[in-house]
């Protein structure tokens, strides 16, 4: 740390109780000077040679009896600062350093201890020691600043606050490769600290500095000053924006405890106001180029947003910028907790709007200004990856796998979700199989229309075997999804076996199955009740054969497979299939007349132009 001395006499100040200063002197004292409640009984004329506003006090004073005695009660720095001033005035020694220099600076100001009044004096002393030493100095030029607050605005009048700030963003900038100074948090250690001899290279030392070697001593300023100097940094558009983005992650770390500990903690009433403040400069501060901070701290930016109450402006911000990086979050960190007094567990909505930002990005038309009253219309691709659409799906799965055991979500946010990834063409929907199974298991008292809405989402071709198997079994889905799951599966048996798909009247499609047309009520009674009866039997055949190979949990989808006993019950269920092609028949007769509750739309597909697709389409929208 940086320090000038300043006088040569000895200091002779006492303390006589705890509220009076004087001088150890043979004159006795001619003015007292009152500064808050501490008394200084000091002389005349060592003053008033270098204050030209003690002289204008001493002037004005009518208390001529007992001796002047003036009151200052606003000089800044207060009795500390007024006693560094009048023991420069008496010559004795003073030592100035980063911590007392903006208040001795401030104070020498108010007292008027210009060059006017006498050269060499206070003013310009400590002028020529900042300029020369403390702004040069790093860590002397954040404790400057630090110690500037109770000064204000005066520091600011004086220009001391810009210096500093102006300082420290210079220092920043820096090349690392020039920086030579020590920086102080978690600081790497130079080499000759080590006792290990540095690296030379022609004659010169090159220590290893990281990029962010400034981060951490940042984070000791004050929100406001701390704000004053990132701007500063970002002005000069020389850090990349993943420097910027680890400082500004820095500080919200230490600035808000829930940050880090990774919980919304209680805050004191008092500092609810100083926490709202952080996030709101530090969202304020966020560059503008997307991956300057991660998605997972925007989201936990977000919760606490939610969490501190702040504004709609600043949450819609965050959810703008989650949006623009969502395919880098997991399931954990998106799942928003509502506030207490709501009935559900989490918050939904927000999620929604987050995914919505997501797909914004993909608008692939503009219109350009082309000169005059001429426009034209620019058409470009979207900028979303197939790669990224479909890791948000994957994600939106996820994610209603766990809002799905919430047993009060209203089945329209399951699904309003759910569709918004429906046109997002993915390898497997063995997660969308289980969320909507346990939704279904959390909320059984859920309608037959409702149980069809949900299961609509899902597309039984893209389950796996063990999903297949387990939704054979599964007695919480309709009839009609049990009866597509093995008619597809009857398909891809058919298919890798070699032999002919499976024997379903001519000129009947998979839709005619699903949708069925209208015929006798008591045919379809009939051929209902049939239907259930081979279905059963067929789901107690299925359950047997996977207790007779070793699986005694029934929720097999939902656990890591046997391989060995799966084989066998795969290959046992391939012949049951085959053997049920009756049973299929049955069903596929059963849609002529059949005009009940259940002759509703396809829930083979959750897209329905992905079904109407050609083969050439569907192609092109595969992931490989």
């Amino acid at each position: 740390m940086k320090f000038m001395k300043l006088g040569s006499k000895p200091d002779t100040f006492q303390t006589d109780g705890n509220n009076d200063r004087y001088v150890a002197s043979d004159l006795a004292s001619d003015i007292t000077v009152t500064v808050g409640d501490i008394k200084f009984y000091l002389h005349k004329f060592p003053l008033l040679s270098k204050s030209a506003h003690l002289q204008k006090l001493i002037a004005t004073s009518s208390n001529v009896e007992n001796g002047d005695e003036v009151q200052i009660s606003d000089i800044p720095g207060g009795p500390p600062a007024f006693e560094i001033c009048a023991k420069f005035c008496y010559g004795m020694i003073v030592t100035l350093n980063a911590y007392n220099v903006i208040s001795a600076r401030c104070a020498s100001e108010f007292l008027g201890m210009h060059e006017t009044v006498e050269k060499g004096n206070l003013s310009y002393k400590i002028d020529v020691f900042l300029s020369s030493s403390i702004f040069y100095s790093w860590k002397d030029s954040i404790i400057v600043l630090q110690t500037s607050k109770p000064m204000l605005p005066l520091a600011e009048d004086l220009k001391i606050v810009s210096h500093c700030i102006e300082s420290i963003a210079n220092k920043a900038c820096v090349d690392v490769s020039k920086v030579d100074w020590s920086y102080s948090y978690n600081r790497m250690k130079l080499p000759q600290e080590n006792g290990i001899d540095p690296i030379q290279n022609g004659g010169k030392i090159h220590h290893q500095v990281p990029k962010d070697w400034w981060v951490e001593d940042l984070c000791e300023l004050e929100v406001d000053l701390y704000k004053s100097v990132i701007t500063n940094i970002i002005t000069k558009a020389i850090l990349s924006n993943e420097v910027i983005g680890e400082a500004l992650k820095a500080y919200a770390y230490r600035k808000l405890p829930n940050l880090s500990k990774g919980m919304m903690i209680q805050i004191h009433h008092g500092d609810v106001s100083k926490h709202r403040l952080v996030l709101e400069t530090i969202v304020w501060l966020l560059p503008a180029e997307k991956d300057s901070v991660s998605c997972r701290f925007l989201l936990k930016l977000l919760k606490s947003a939610i969490f501190l109450e702040l504004g709609n402006m600043t949450k819609e911000e965050l959810i703008r910028r989650i949006g623009q990086q969502l395919e880098e979050a997991c399931v954990s960190d998106i799942l928003i907790q509502e506030p207490d007094g709501k009935t559900t567990m989490y918050d939904v909505d927000i999620v929604q709007k987050i995914v919505k930002e997501f797909f914004m990005q993909d608008r692939y038309a503009e219109i350009e200004s082309v000169g005059g009253d001429e426009f034209k219309e620019i058409r470009r691709m979207g900028i979303l990856s197939d790669a990224s659409k479909l890791m948000v799906a994957k994600l939106v799965d996820e994610y209603l796998v766990e809002i799905a055991k919430d047993p009060n979500l209203p089945l329209s946010k399951f699904v309003d979700l759910a569709e918004l990834v429906s046109g997002i063409s993915r390898p497997s929907h063995d997660k969308l199989y289980r969320a909507i199974d346990m939704y279904l298991k959390e909320h059984p008292g859920i309608s037959k229309s409702e149980r069809k809405r949900i299961c609509k989402l899902m597309d039984c071709k893209k389950l796996s075997i063990d999903a297949s198997m387990h939704a054979v079994q599964n007695e919480r889905l309709p009839m009609r999804v049990v009866v597509q799951v093995l008619y597809f599966e009857q398909v891809r048996t058919a298919a890798t076996s070699g032999t002919s798909t499976p024997d379903v009247p001519a000129k009947r499609t998979l839709k005619d199955l699903n949708n069925g047309s209208h015929g006798s009520s008591r045919s379809a009674t009939t051929t209902t009740t049939n239907t259930a009866e081979e279905l059963k039997a067929l789901r107690k055949e299925l359950a047997s054969l996977r207790l007779s190979n070793g699986d005694k949990d029934g929720d097999h989808i939902h656990n890591k497979p046997n391989n060995a006993a799966d084989k066998v019950v795969v290959n046992k269920m391939k012949g049951l299939l085959k053997s049920k092609r009756s049973f299929i028949k049955l069903w596929a007769s059963k849609g002529e007349n059949n005009s009940g509750s259940d002759s509703s739309e396809s829930i083979g597909s959750a897209n329905p132009e992905e079904a109407k697709s050609t083969p050439s389409r569907n192609w092109r929208h595969s992931v490989s």
